[in-house]
């Protein structure tokens, strides 16, 4: 490390709430080698939440940054200390509650490829590869999310969430992917409703949770 991302790394402490290597399983990314950094901490509040214990920040341990990346660096079996085409996926939890950059600097001078799953409803900050924005309807996102996000990620719960999905999708930039995720506990019954939903649309794909159909992380 520099010796200001060295500096920074040292002092700067966040809550991890657990941190695993495994595949992304959702989205633009799904199937490709993911470390995730989940991060305690979240003012969002959606009652289908599969991670509430997340929440509380309060409860998780707090974590250099330093501490961090070296983790994610022996986890992933790295050579000479890089990471290269490793995703670090920083999630939560709402990540953004906390401030990323000097997590994102460190992470990149590891090797790693900096990615973000947030509600963009907490302030913009970290160094990214790629931002997945996923707008929950419980705290509104902060529109300097908008032009900055490379996915739109809306997960339909009910019917009425596809209007919600077309909102957002008439917000972000031209050249954002838009993905629709159905709600885990409810997709017996929403999944065929975005099958129609994407023939009848093309512009949207499926994100498809495939993690928790392979039973992994």
């Amino acid at each position: 490390m520099n010796e200001l991302v060295e500096t920074a790394a040292t002092a700067v402490t966040l809550p991890v709430m657990e941190a695993f290597y495994t595949l992304q399983g959702e989205g633009f990314h799904q199937g490709k080698a993911a470390y995730f950094i989940r991060l305690g901490g979240c003012d969002v509040g959606c009652f289908w939440c599969d991670v509430k214990e997340s929440w509380d920040a309060s409860v998780h341990p707090q974590q250099t940054i330093e501490h961090i990346v070296n983790t994610a660096l022996a986890e992933v079996n790295c050579t000479y200390g890089q990471a290269q085409n490793v995703i670090a996926v920083v999630t939560g939890g709402e990540p953004l509650m906390h401030q990323l950059d000097a997590l994102t600097l460190a992470l990149k001078q590891a090797g790693f490829q900096t990615n973000i799953e947030t509600s963009g409803s907490s302030p913009l900050s970290g160094h990214w590869d790629w931002i997945c924005f996923s707008p929950k309807k419980f705290k509104a996102p902060v529109p300097e999310i908008l032009p900055a996000a490379n996915e739109l990620k809306v997960v339909i719960y009910n019917k009425h969430d596809f209007e919600w999905a077309e909102e957002w999708a008439a917000k972000v930039s031209p050249q954002c992917r838009l993905y629709l995720q159905p709600e885990w506990d409810k997709s017996d019954t929403v999944l065929p409703l975005i099958i129609d939903y994407i023939k009848a649309h093309p512009r949207w794909q499926l994100s498809a949770q495939v993690h928790k159909y392979i039973n992994v992380p």
